[in-house]
Formats: structure tokens, sequence, C-alpha cells
């Protein structure tokens, strides 16, 4: 039986692998799943249908995992609908064939879980106030803010990682290693490749929220970003980077930002052959967005 967002969050239920449907293969889940690192969370594997040992399989990370199957199991009632789009493009075999990881998110936690934490160091006191009175008028925390991103990625390099890798038949290299999220999660998943790129091949930043706050104006944020980007972004011939945004809600602060990004990834190198930036007019700030474009991504970062 289904639970009604609203109860949903307010009694904080989890609800069962069993009770996901999902269009296509199955969902294994690993329930509170431990770390040394962060909070102990689910861990949902979707596996495509004819999955076998046989055969060894790419492997996609993604944050937000409780956001990612199942409409009907979502705060939002919106969903990625990762199934669907992942096993229609297994079934034609359009992409290297790939399992997907999806890790839950903690809600009270994740702003500090997903930004990047390098960049934030960099800045002044006084930014770093402006901050956190900027993300406690939005209701996103109480305390003072402090990222700890780099404790969430040890999490996911040195102990979720090597646990897929002996619990499933996957290809363990770079090149089979991808890593994806949106909003928030896509900047981890930028912060990800960029701390990372021995162990993602390739990473999809989809909606990326460059202001880190929520809002522009005097904001030090998007610059420290740049700023992090221009001397540690990976080797343009070794890894793969994909972007995209739209112009509504949330999105709609984007634009220009996506576009002072753009132009380091011309200075560092990029090109087609291993860089994308895809802008979706009229598209907004939303799972149902996100799913309906999915394919895109994917198939850049899984592309045989």
């Amino acid at each position: 039986m289904k639970l009604t967002s609203l109860f949903f969050i307010l009694v904080g239920l989890v609800v069962n692998a069993q009770d996901i449907k999902v269009t296509s293969g199955k969902i294994q889940r690993f329930d509170n799943f431990k770390s040394e690192f962060v909070d102990a969370r689910n861990v949902d594997v979707w596996l495509p249908d004819g999955y076998n040992n046989k055969e060894k399989y790419a492997v996609l990370y993604m944050h937000d995992g409780q956001m990612l199957f199942d409409a009907e199991t979502t705060w939002n009632k919106q969903a990625w609908e990762v199934d669907e789009v992942a096993g229609k493009l297994n079934a034609e075999s359009k992409v290297k064939k790939f399992i997907v990881v999806g890790i839950w998110n903690i809600a009270a936690k994740r702003h500090p879980e997903y930004f990047p934490q390098k960049p934030y160091e960099n800045l002044s006191k006084e930014q770093k106030d402006t901050i956190t009175a900027q993300l406690q008028k939005a209701g996103r925390t109480k305390e003072v803010f402090k990222p700890y991103s780099d404790s969430y990625l040890k999490f996911i390099v040195t102990e979720l990682k090597p646990f897929i890798d002996k619990t499933f038949s996957t290809q363990t290299d770079k090149d089979h290693t991808f890593i994806a999220g949106s909003s928030m999660g896509g900047l981890i998943s930028m912060y990800a490749i960029c701390e990372y790129p021995e162990v993602f091949g390739a990473a999809a930043c989809i909606s990326t929220h460059w202001p880190g706050i929520f809002a522009v104006e005097n904001n030090p944020i998007p610059e420290a970003f740049n700023d992090y980007l221009r001397t540690n972004l990976p080797n343009p011939k070794t890894n793969r980077i994909y972007f995209d945004y739209g112009d509504q809600t949330l999105d709609a602060l984007y634009p220009p930002l996506q576009k002072k990004t753009d132009a380091i990834m011309v200075e560092k190198g990029f090109t087609s052959d291993n860089w994308q930036t895809k802008f979706f007019p009229g598209k907004n700030h939303s799972e149902e967005a996100w799913a309906e474009r999915l394919h895109i991504p994917l198939e850049f970062l899984l592309k045989k």
C-alpha cells in the first residue's frame, strides 16, 4: 500500500524496496548502509532486465536516490523515471550495459553534503557568514553552515563503490564508472569528477545549482566555483563532463552562470568530444523535466 506524500514526510517511514514499482529491471535495496564518514542511508541498486553474473556492467552512481524510480513513493509525486529510461537504453544496446546505484539523501543534511567543500573553504569569513544567513533564511539550516562534501565523496569512493563492485558484476575502472545528479546533486557530481578523476570517467551535472544559495546578487559562490574549476578540472583527454539547464523556476538563475562555466571549459581544452552543455528553454527545475531529457546525458556518459 502506498503512503501519501504528506504521511511519508510526517512520519519519515521508508518505503520497502518491494513497494517500489519499476517498468523494467528490478530494485535491490540496502537499508541503512553504514559509513564511517557520513550518516547511514538507504542505497537502491537498479539492475536491468537480463542482468547476470556472466556479463560485466558499467555503474552509474546517482544522488537523491529516493527520487529516481517511482513517483508514488516520493514526497512531491515526481520521479526521474530512471528505470524506464535506463531500461530502454540497455534494451536498445545504444550504450554500455549498466546498473544504477541510487544514493539516498538525508533531507536535513543534503546541502552540506552536496555543497563543494574546497571552494567554500576559500571564502572569507564574511562571505561564509553571508551564506549561512541566506541558507537560514531559506530554511536549509539552523546551524552555522559548514559543508562536508569531502566526507560524502569518501563514503562513495572508499566504502560504497568497493561494496558495489564486490556485490555485483561490474566493470570497476573509471571508463565504466559514472556519477550524476541535479541541482545540488549537479554540484556534487562536478566536484566528484574534479576530486576523483581516476575513479569517475564522466559526470552529468543537470540543472547545476551554481548559486549555491538562493540569491545571485552579491553572491561570491559562483566565482568561487569557477576559480576551483580553473585549477581542478580533470584532463579532457581522460574525462568527460555534461552540463544542462532550463530557464524556468529555479533554473531561471542558471543561464548567465552556466555561460561563465562554459567559457572555462573551453579555456581548459574541453571540446565537443568530451564536454556538452545543453540548454532546454521553457523547462523548469523538477524531476519531471529531468526525466524528460535524462536519455541525453545517459547516452553521453555511457556511449560505447
